[in-house]
Order: C-alpha cells, then sequence, then structure tokens
C-alpha cells in the first residue's frame, strides 16, 4: 500500500511541477490542459487502493455522540483522496451525532458556508425530514458538512442544528462534520479559467474541495448518495419514488441519475463511485465549477447521456446565493412537493418505421430530458416500438404527442397496444402477440391499471398509426410506471 502511495505521490510532484510551468501560458486552451490532467488522474488511479478507511478510528467515531467544535477527543481519519501528496490524511471533527454502524440506503450530503445575505440550511434540513416518512427516516442518514472557515459561525450554527433536530441526531439520521482549513490545497494565485474575477474563481475551487471532503466522509455509510445544496426543498416521500426509480434500471449501467435539472441539486450517485469522484473533485478543483466538473466524472465513466427524472424531487428555494449574496431566483419548473407519481420507464430498445427527420430519433420520445421523436408523414400501420430488456408489469402510461410550437404536428389517429412473446425477425426484435388498450385522443393516451386490464407481464408497448395524416408528427414523451413487486 505504502509502495502504491509513494509512487503516486512521486509522479504528483512531476504533476503540479508541469503545470506550474503551464501556468505562465495563459493564452492557452484550459481545455488541454484538462485533458493532460485527466490522463495523469487515470494513470495514478492504478496505483491506489480502495481500503480508505481506517478501522480503528471508524470504531472510535461510534462511541461519540455530540462534541464541540474545538473538542479533539474524537475524529474521523481518512487516507487523503486528492492524491496531492499521497500520505495526507484529512482528520474530520464531529460537531453533532456519529455513525450508527448500520449501513443505510440512502447518504444525503449537504455543504454549508456562511451567506452574506439569508441562509437556508435549517429550512433545508427540516424538509428532509419532514418530507419524508418514518419507514423512510430509517433509511436515510443526512451529512452536514459545515465548511467555513470561520469557526464561531461553525459553533453557533451546530448549537442551533443540535436543539432543533437533536432526536435525528440522536437517532444516528444526521451527523454535522467540518473539515479543518489546514486540510485543503492552496486557494491563492489560482488559474483565471473563464475570465472569472479572482474572488469567483476563489469561491468556486473553495466549493469544489468543500464537496470532495464531503463525498469521501460518505464514502462507506450506506448503499447510494444524495447531493443536495444548502438551500432546497424536497417533494413529499421523494425516498420511496428514487428507490422506485433505482429498482427500475436493476441491471443496468449508470453513474449519476438526476431527479432535478439544477446545478448539483438531487444527483444520485452509487457509494461505491465517491471515492473516485472525491478524487476527482479534488484534482480538478480549480478548473471550472462543481457542476461542469460531474459531468465530465460522468462522462468518464462511461455514461455518455443525461438520465433524468421527471418530476423533479427537489427545489431550489434561496433567494440569494452563497456567493456574495447575489441574487439567484433559479428555479426547476419539473418540480412538482407531490412527486410520488414519478414515472420509472424501464430500459428497453425502441424501434420505428417512421420516416426520422435529422437526428429527432426514437430513443428522444423515451428520455427523461427535454428532447422528443419528430417522424415525417405517417401512413397507416406505421408502427413506433418499445421492447423491454426483460418482461416488466407496467401500471400506467402515458403519451404525448405535439408540443407548444408546433401543435398540429400530432398523432391524429393512433392506438396503444402492449405485447408478449418477443421473436426476433429479419427487422429485429418484436412481439408476436399484442393487446389494444386505447385510442389516442387529441394527440394524448392515458391508460391506468395496465395490471389489472391484461394477464401477462409486458415486454413490448407498441403504437400504432390507423390512419395516414400529411402532418408530420412529434411524440414528446413516453412515460411508464413499473409495478414493484411485495418485498
Amino acid at each position: 500500500m505504502q509502495k502504491g502511495f509513494g509512487k503516486s505521490f512521486t509522479i504528483m510532484r512531476l504533476v503540479w511541477k508541469s503545470l506550474d510551468k503551464m501556468r505562465c501560458f495563459r493564452k492557452r486552451s484550459t481545455i488541454p490542459l484538462l485533458g493532460v490532467l485527466i490522463t495523469c488522474l487515470l494513470f495514478i488511479n492504478l496505483y491506489i487502493e480502495d481500503g480508505y478507511v481506517l478501522e480503528d478510528d471508524k470504531r472510535q467515531l461510534r462511541e461519540g455522540a455530540m462534541h464541540q467544535l474545538n473538542s479533539e477527543r474524537y475524529v474521523h481519519t481518512f487516507k487523503d483522496l486528492s492524491n496531492f501528496s499521497g500520505t495526507i490524511n484529512v482528520t474530520y471533527r464531529y460537531l453533532a451525532g456519529s455513525p450508527l454502524p448500520r449501513k443505510k440506503y440512502l447518504t444525503i450530503g449537504l455543504s454549508s458556508v456562511k451567506r452574506k445575505r439569508g441562509n437556508y440550511l435549517m429550512e433545508t434540513i427540516k424538509s428532509i425530514f419532514d418530507q419524508s416518512s418514518y419507514e423512510e427516516l430509517k433509511e436515510i442518514v443526512v451529512v452536514v458538512h459545515l465548511a467555513d472557515f470561520d469557526l464561531a459561525w461553525c459553533q453557533s450554527l451546530v448549537h442551533d442544528i443540535s436543539r432543533k433536530f437533536g432526536h435525528h441526531i440522536i437517532a444516528g439520521r444526521l451527523l454535522v462534520i467540518h473539515a479543518p482549513e489546514e486540510y485543503y490545497p492552496s486557494l491563492d494565485g489560482l488559474k483565471r479559467n473563464y475570465n472569472d474575477p479572482e474572488d469567483r474563481v476563489r469561491f468556486r475551487s473553495k466549493q469544489n474541495v468543500d464537496y470532495a471532503f464531503l463525498l469521501n466522509f460518505c464514502t462507506n455509510l450506506s448503499d447510494f448518495y444524495m447531493m443536495l445544496e444548502d438551500d432546497v426543498r424536497c417533494a413529499k416521500n421523494f425516498l420511496t419514488a428514487m428507490k422506485k426509480v433505482v429498482a427500475s434500471r436493476e441491471g443496468t449501467y449508470w453513474v449519476m441519475l438526476e431527479f432535478s435539472k439544477l446545478g448539483y441539486i438531487g444527483k444520485l450517485y452509487h457509494s461505491k463511485d465517491l471515492p473516485r469522484l472525491a478524487h476527482f473533485l479534488l484534482m480538478f478543483y480549480q478548473e471550472m465549477p462543481c457542476d461542469w466538473l460531474l459531468i465530465h466524472f460522468r462522462g468518464l465513466l462511461a455514461q455518455k447521456d443525461v438520465i433524468r427524472f421527471k418530476p423533479s424531487l427537489f427545489q431550489h428555494m434561496g433567494y440569494y446565493s452563497s456567493y456574495k449574496g447575489a441574487e439567484n431566483k433559479l428555479k426547476d419548473d419539473d418540480f412538482e412537493e407531490d412527486s410520488f407519481d414519478i414515472p420509472d420507464n424501464p430500459p428497453a430498445s425502441l424501434y420505428t418505421n417512421i420516416d426520422v427527420f435529422e437526428n429527432y430519433d426514437a430513443t428522444k420520445a423515451y428520455s427523461s430530458v427535454d428532447e422528443y421523436f419528430w417522424g415525417k408523414s405517417p401512413s397507416t400501420g406505421d408502427h413506433f416500438v418499445i421492447i423491454f430488456n426483460k418482461a416488466t408489469k407496467i401500471s400506467k402510461i402515458k403519451i404525448n404527442t405535439g408540443t407548444d410550437d408546433r401543435q398540429n404536428d400530432i398523432l391524429h389517429h393512433g392506438a396503444l397496444e402492449v405485447g408478449e412473446k418477443v421473436v426476433g425477425t429479419k427487422k429485429g426484435k418484436l412481439c408476436s402477440s399484442y393487446i389494444t388498450l386505447g385510442e389516442f385522443k387529441n394527440g394524448n393516451i392515458e391508460v391506468l391499471e395496465v395490471e389489472r386490464k391484461i394477464s401477462f407481464d409486458i415486454e413490448c408497448v407498441r403504437i400504432v398509426v390507423t390512419s395516414s395524416q400529411k402532418e408530420w408528427v412529434i411524440i414528446r414523451s413516453i412515460s411508464l410506471w413499473t409495478t414493484q413487486p411485495n418485498q
């Protein structure tokens, strides 16, 4: 282990020397530099082992409950993941609470600093707990990283948190931590990428490190990790909706699932990926904002497309930004407070014999992002088929065609069918048996209680054109709700 870390440390010294020389060339693009850094990161990963947590320290941590900010009695020490030096350790101070021995389903991570105007952390924590049922609370742990270097502010805030949420702290559902300033890399003389002012570069660079230390801490607390900001409102029973989505994607590969379209709100990861993500944010902390780095990380781990679910489960509620108290009225217009009924389209392949316009292909109608399928004038008998990776129980199907600016590009005459018994043909896989569930009206169809209308697990969903039309057709969204087996 030490030999591997020694090699990585030597490599990193060479990398950073090279980077110091490269800083002189201000006119060069930051993209080639990022490519060099990413290559170095992947190379160094060959020398890194996965055993980050010191087990003796973990046992010590469980003995403590609530500690003062200046207490050094109980600390949580991890092997450093930044690889600026392979031997650096980060000592986390427990300000309130300590983790329980049992691993939870979900860790929700929040990082917070002192704002010039407004503070929404208490409301965010309250929303997480208030919008969760008693059974859901058993499966979550909330970790708050008070990342400000003003220790008096941290101590005052942890007092308020302990007073208001004491029962959650005692139950092991809420932890408050702090990573001391001495473990941070330099925040002076940073590169001025994108012509950002110096204070903004410092702010976003420190924020990357704040999140990296938070991710590092949360690695072994649960199966999944949800990234939130400290000014967020949650949908009712968001955990149950999220679990349903995760279950529907079992057996498929994903790095990041998104339950909000804003920044780094509502981003879900496997906890096993947190060490690499923490490593990544630390390595490139001064290159770009955190939400941009998350996109690069997802791509490096071979998830090319965004996987986002609507309606959104989280809403930005802050009015003032943590950066200089600037106004920030950004809202997620896909948020619904009662989002328990979120669709969870199961993994599938899509086929159509309708003539596709440009790159508006079939998969975009099934996608969770704001895209759609657009085909040229369909004829009677044309079809659009969804073939699931495995037979699935479906409770509800909802399909919308047309858009606000192209209201005539709807499916004027069509039927919705579900099928079974997939067979291979010259044209690919198709179901050999179908049952009609209903007809499109005004370009839309919604069918409830599907599982009561048919007697088999569904392998295919098919849209059939029942009358030719001169207008083109847009399939804006296909939303499916699966029926989860009884636990």
